[in-house]
């Protein structure tokens, strides 16, 4: 008699859902800074927390390992994922190279009602840090940046400058929850509105490329006790 190998259990839609919000709840906590670099994801606490059977946990933890959020190391399982010095170093030049190609060749000025799309959304990005929510802040920023580099009709540069940003959101925590530096992003947006308006080229794409170096040095600063001393 031949042996049928099962396969792992169909995913609901209601299920999908479930999962959905658990890895967005999981994100968040990595962003802003409950959960550690380092620190372990186990699924019996996932299990508990969300009311999941186990097979939806593991495609929970997968899926942050996806994302590049978590990572899965020999005989301890998975934990939140903790960048090297380079590591960092290389993903914001990266960063760096495509925002800073984008603004080369999106459209300055920005026409009139792209412009207002930008000024709506920032306003929401304001809205977040007048009310010293770290959570809402970072949705709101992820939706300004989208919304400015949607502008780049390179649509493959769109995509990688989503990508690299979605594998930096470990490293976003140390900044986000700093009140100063969510008021420095603010006016930072502003003044990109503001080149965008006068069609100032040259100011955009500094900015782009200044914008990126607080997250960057906030988490390596951090987190120098993660690091072997050489």
């Amino acid at each position: 008699m031949s042996q049928v190998l099962s396969d792992p259990p169909p995913t609901m839609p209601a299920e999908a859902s479930g999962i959905a919000d658990a890895v967005r709840v999981l994100e968040e906590d990595i962003v802003l800074g409950s959960l550690h670099p380092r620190e372990r994801l186990i699924e019996d606490d996932l299990i508990r927390r969300f009311g999941f059977k186990r097979h939806a946990a593991r495609e929970v933890l997968a899926e942050l390992a996806r994302r590049g959020l978590v990572e899965r190391r020999k005989n301890i399982g998975c934990e939140v994922r903790a960048f090297e010095p380079r590591e960092v170093a290389e993903l914001y030049q990266l960063r760096e190279l495509l925002e800073a190609e984008a603004a080369r060749t999106l459209p300055c000025p920005l026409p009139a009602q792209s412009l207002r799309e930008l000024v709506d959304i920032q306003r929401e990005h304001d809205r977040a840090v007048a009310a010293g929510d770290p959570r809402e802040v970072f949705h709101a920023n992820q939706r300004f940046h989208q919304a400015l580099f949607g502008f780049c009709a390179n649509g493959v540069l769109q995509k990688a400058i989503q990508e690299y940003a979605r594998q930096t959101h470990a490293i976003r925590f140390s900044s986000l929850v700093d009140a100063s530096y969510r008021e420095r992003a603010r006016q930072e947006h502003w003044a990109m509105i503001a080149a965008l308006e006068a069609g100032e080229r040259d100011a955009l794409i500094r900015l782009c490329r200044e914008h990126l170096a607080p997250s960057r040095d906030a988490y390596l600063a951090m987190n120098r006790h993660l690091y072997p001393r050489g």
